[in-house]
């Protein structure tokens, strides 16, 4: 801007006092200030649009970039899980095939159908046996100390119980 010492505002001060009279003085110098202000607020507010407008381009040129990293690593990825998913198949594949040739091999030895499923009986069976199986891990009491000392296998009910133990003599109609 314009570099404005004390000497030379003193100059300007003196040659307006001549030219424009001391009575219009006070009136010019407030219309020169607000001039002067309205030029300082429009230079401020070009300079902060210039600045926003840089620091958006900045923005901008960063939002790119970070896109561009991004898309980078998005195939990156994509492109691994993608290389992993095939190794994976390709074991399972194997591990199939080789799977199968055993359970062929098994299933041979072992008379199973040719399908190499169990048949539903096999299953029941193997459920039967587990259920039983867990009954006597869980028993408290050996099965054998049970029978041998006739003590109750199963759960009975009140009613059972009491046609059980009732006496089984001559029995008389009348209560009296």
């Amino acid at each position: 801007m314009i570099d404005l010492g004390l000497t030379k505002l003193a100059v300007i001060g003196v040659i307006a006092l001549v030219v424009i009279g001391p009575e219009k003085l006070p009136k010019v110098a407030r219309m020169a200030g607000t001039l002067y202000g309205r030029a300082q607020r429009y230079l401020n507010d070009v300079k902060s649009e210039v600045t926003r407008e840089i620091e958006l381009e900045e923005l901008r040129n960063l939002q790119k970039e970070v896109q561009d990293a991004a898309q980078a690593v998005k195939t990156d990825v994509e492109n691994s899980i993608a290389q992993n998913m095939t190794e994976v198949e390709n074991a399972f594949r194997d591990t199939q095939a080789l799977e199968s040739t055993s359970f062929a091999d098994n299933n041979a030895a072992y008379g199973a159908n040719a399908f190499g499923s169990v048949t539903t009986d096999d299953l029941a069976r193997k459920a039967r046996e587990f259920r039983r199986k867990k009954l006597v891990r869980n028993s408290a009491i050996p099965n054998w100390y049970k029978q041998r000392n006739g003590s109750k296998m199963h759960v009975t009910s009140g009613a059972a119980r009491v046609a059980r133990f009732r006496p089984r003599g001559p029995t008389n109609s009348s209560f009296y």
